[in-house]
């Protein structure tokens, strides 16, 4: 590139050196748009991350449930005739998943899908001494539970493990329980109440979860339940959280289960998480679209002002291919040294975020980093749109008459 636009970038460097102050505001007024570009993308980013690790994790990308119980009508209604019934709603009860041992090997050998793991949940009651708390008992096979919501890495005390007769418990409950790692309490149901001791706190990262979940390993949830051999949901996780619902979509085409994915149960998340979306491209398109016109306006103003001097290249000789790649360079220029300075400041304000702005905790809000394909993809857009910001003052300058030029 250097040999072949050597003359048109000379050129386009003499301009700007003579313009210092113009290029130096259009530089940094590009600097600024891409750190806000940059920034904001970032912290969108690391905002959406952070809510969708704290969102899922407590929960499967998709579950799986027996159908719920229908009351069919007492008739079926023929037409043309007028038939009384009435079908009053079946209360709900505890279903097991049919066949879900032969599911679990099925379900694995899907593409996309990470983890699969049965779990038995219902409701009960903990009791220890005068203390009496309503709890979510689930029951678990804690290797594959752990792969599903990392359990293992939310432990705040003791060590995580099921054996017969343990349970692990959310850290506000044992709170109310005034029980610590190693004490026992009860575990009530409608059928069965058993003493179970505890091995770990865990914090799930959501205070009513903390408050009410007991996890007992699965046979004993079980009994506890009265669902021998039996499992109520089928927990999965799938690589890319956002291929949850294809998945989902296909899975409940080609089962006989009730079939929901995270994003449908979690709808307002994702509808604010799009909302977020929609408005950080809305501000990318405006701050490049200011970052535009400046460059394009100080080039207008160049083309002005550099009249004579354009005369005098085509009178000698230049052609108006290299007048126009004259004024491109100086666009691109504009716009890849704007772009980097722009990206530096990106990073300082980042990192500014990340070491001042703190929780009621001390501790930093949430990781944002900029990764470097993202600020890369921000530079080339921001140097292609001083290219083309250049496009119309480049035009101009190579339409001049050379004549008409001089004598301005």
């Amino acid at each position: 590139m250097p040999a072949l636009l050597g003359f048109e970038l000379r050129v386009a460097m003499r301009f700007l050196r003579e313009g210092r102050m113009q290029t130096v505001l259009i530089m940094v007024g590009v600097a600024m748009g891409v750190a806000v570009i940059t920034y904001i993308s970032a912290l969108i980013s690391g905002l959406q991350a952070n809510t969708l690790s704290k969102t899922l994790g407590a929960q499967a990308h998709i579950t799986l449930r027996s159908p719920d119980d229908v009351v069919m009508p007492a008739a079926e209604r023929v037409l043309g005739v007028q038939t009384l019934t009435e079908a009053q709603p079946r209360a709900q009860r505890l279903r097991t998943v049919a066949n879900w041992q032969a599911l679990l090997p099925e379900l694995e050998k899907r593409p996309g899908v990470a983890a699969v793991s049965p779990m038995v949940a219902g409701g009960g009651l903990a009791l220890r001494g005068e203390a009496t708390q309503s709890i979510s008992l689930m029951g678990v096979d804690l290797d594959r539970y752990d792969r599903i919501v990392g359990l293992r890495g939310k432990v705040v005390s003791g060590v995580a493990r099921l054996g017969p007769g343990e349970a692990i418990v959310g850290r506000d409950l044992a709170a109310d329980l005034g029980v610590r790692v190693g004490d026992r309490f009860m575990v009530q149901t409608a059928l069965v109440s058993d003493a179970v001791r505890v091995t770990a706190l865990v914090d799930l990262g959501v205070k009513e979860l903390n408050r009410r979940t007991v996890i007992v390993p699965l046979r004993a949830a079980q009994s506890f339940l009265d669902l021998p051999g039996g499992a109520t949901t089928i927990d999965l996780a799938v690589r890319d959280v956002w291929a949850a619902q294809a998945l989902a979509d296909d899975l409940r085409r080609q089962l006989p289960y009730q079939v929901e994915s995270w994003q449908e149960s979690n709808a307002q998340l994702v509808s604010a998480l799009n909302a977020q979306s929609v408005s950080t491209s809305l501000i990318r398109g405006v701050v490049l679209v200011v970052v535009v016109l400046g460059i394009a306006s100080v080039l207008v103003v160049s083309v002005v002002q550099k009249s004579r001097e354009i005369g005098i290249l085509r009178a000698m000789g230049a052609t108006q291919g290299q007048v126009l790649r004259v004024f491109l360079l100086q666009g691109a220029v504009l716009g890849s040294v704007g772009s980097a300075l722009g990206i530096v400041l990106a990073v300082v304000l980042i990192w500014l975020f990340t070491t001042f702005v703190r929780g009621s905790d001390g501790l930093a809000l949430f990781d944002i980093t900029l990764q470097p394909a993202l600020a890369v993809q921000i530079a080339l857009i921001a140097t292609v749109c001083g290219v083309l910001a250049a496009v119309a003052p480049a035009r101009r300058a190579a339409a001049m008459d050379p004549a008409q030029a001089i004598r301005i």
